[in-house]
């Protein structure tokens, strides 16, 4: 999977980044590539979340589309 996310240097220092397409899903390092790193988790980990929050019925049916 690949998603898009923004890299901006914090005036604090470090970075901020964040996914547009997964709203809520930031996080921070104090190099790129620490936040790279970290926001690889956290992507991780949101997906999980929604995952979980996912029930189907016993009548849904899964397709995969591209776009």
């Amino acid at each position: 999977m690949k998603l898009r996310v923004v890299l901006e240097p914090s005036d604090e220092g470090g970075y901020t980044i964040y996914v547009p397409g997964l709203p809520g899903c930031i996080s921070e390092g104090d190099t790129r590539e620490d936040a790279l790193r970290n926001i690889r988790e956290a992507i991780d980990l949101y997906l999980e979340t929604v995952e979980d929050d996912c029930v189907l019925s016993e009548n849904a049916e899964q397709i995969e589309i591209a776009v």
